[in-house]
């Protein structure tokens, strides 16, 4: 009763992936624009061993329109952040959220103009 076993570990890196509370509130902050815009119905989190993503639908039942990943791997190569479009496409790359997010910022203030 009073052994205590502790988590397996794989050394420097964690076993899962996840978002920050800072990332995850502006990716959320996001999508809930997305949804007030009528544009978004539905979203999932994705937390694996090598990417975090999170995937925003226009329905429930298709491909999701978008994908945030992080992956920290790339971290010191191409940026950990990236946009990936329904089909597969890279939009956008970087080492920053913000800038990664802005293709999506601009189609929802095309959104709201509508």
């Amino acid at each position: 009763m009073g052994t205590v076993t502790p988590f397996p570990s794989s050394g420097r890196q964690p076993s899962q992936i996840g978002f920050e509370r800072l990332e995850l509130t502006r990716i959320l902050d996001l999508y809930g624009r997305m949804v007030a815009a009528g544009h978004w119905r539905d979203y999932a989190i994705e937390l694996g061993q090598a990417a975090a993503v999170f995937a925003a639908f226009r329905r429930t039942a298709e491909r999701p329109e978008f994908r945030i990943e992080k992956r920290p791997d790339l971290r010191n190569r191409q940026g950990m952040w990236a946009l990936i479009a329904e089909h597969g496409q890279v939009v956008k790359r970087g080492h920053e959220l913000g800038p990664v997010l802005a293709p999506i910022e601009r189609r929802l203030m095309k959104l709201i103009e509508d």
